[in-house]
């Protein structure tokens, strides 16, 4: 081969694999590193504090029961996390009607009384934007929004589900671009295909879309167990969790992690291989690759044994 692709990329939809130029390629794979550094050099409070299971499987169902793209949820998931962040922000520094100063904890329940209540449009409206975001995705209309939200047991008018819509775009900054773990693991795997042509790229990509979903929804527990094997510690302490998190939110850490998963499971032969590749392309370690795609095999598989 006469070129190699090193470190990272930019956001492009369908992307097809084994099509791509080298110097698209190259070009991806750098904006999309320096779009991840840049995000972990600018995370903010509660970053990662809504990735939690249940809102997540909800965004996936929703997208399934639509017919969407899985690219739809994952971008969604994103979406949710950028807006709620800086909403709970923006609504504590604000007491509601009738609340007093000296009393922060009774109108924090009437926040998120108030939040109860309007989560599930929240919820919508993110994944009405992130669709949005995919031209060549199923559009939704707003007849259909609301005969779908009827049906879950969610009653809302058409008017109301443009507001929220509406609300979440304009707390989003009108800002859509956002990091999508699911298109890390494509650029990552068009790559790899790219310097690895003996890699079964295609494949792979079906089942890192099942190792991705099952990462994802049990995000709290591997990252957790990931912590402990890092700092070697049963109960790690405040400071290291918070410092954590600009591994539980690497994108690229994520990617190539998923694809390591994968590969151990469809064609271990090529494991080492794949994993030293992965470790070319992003500079991660191979031994971070390595001890992530343990700890999420262990939850696989449903063991607490460290062998893998």
């Amino acid at each position: 081969m006469a070129k190699r692709i090193l470190c990272s990329p930019r956001q492009i939809v369908g992307l097809k694999f084994r099509k791509t130029s080298f110097d698209i390629l190259n070009d991806l794979l750098v904006n999309f590193n320096k779009a991840n550094k840049y995000e972990l050099n600018n995370l903010g409070k509660g970053s990662g504090s809504f990735k939690q299971k249940k809102p997540i499987e909800y965004i996936f169902l929703i997208t399934q029961e639509l017919g969407l793209d899985p690219l739809v949820g994952y971008h969604a998931v994103e979406l949710l996390q950028r807006f709620m962040a800086k909403h709970l922000l923006d609504l504590l520094a604000v007491p509601p009607e009738g609340a007093t100063a000296v009393e922060p904890t009774s109108y924090e329940d009437v926040i998120f009384d108030q939040l109860k209540d309007k989560f599930s449009l929240i919820i919508f409206a993110c994944v009405q934007l992130a669709n949005k975001q995919f031209l060549y995705s199923h559009m939704i209309d707003i007849n259909a929004a609301v005969r779908f939200l009827h049906s879950i047991g969610v009653s809302a008018s058409k008017q109301t589900v443009l507001e929220f819509e509406l609300m979440v775009f304009k707390g989003l900054e009108f800002n859509l671009t956002v990091l999508n773990p699911l298109t890390y693991v494509e650029i990552l795997l068009e790559v790899l295909g790219h310097n690895e042509p003996s890699v079964p790229i295609e494949h792979l990509y079906q089942l890192c879309r099942h190792v991705l979903q099952f990462i994802t929804l049990q995000r709290t527990a591997i990252y957790d167990s990931l912590l402990r094997i890092t700092t070697q510690c049963a109960n790690p302490s405040r400071e290291q969790r918070e410092k954590f998190v600009t591994v539980t939110e690497d994108c690229m850490l994520l990617g190539v992690g998923v694809i390591a998963v994968a590969t151990f499971i469809f064609h271990f032969k090529k494991w080492k291989q794949v994993v030293g590749e992965l470790s070319h392309i992003t500079a991660i370690s191979r031994r971070s690759i390595t001890d992530f795609a343990r700890v999420a095999l262990m939850h696989i598989v449903g063991t607490s044994s460290s062998e893998v």
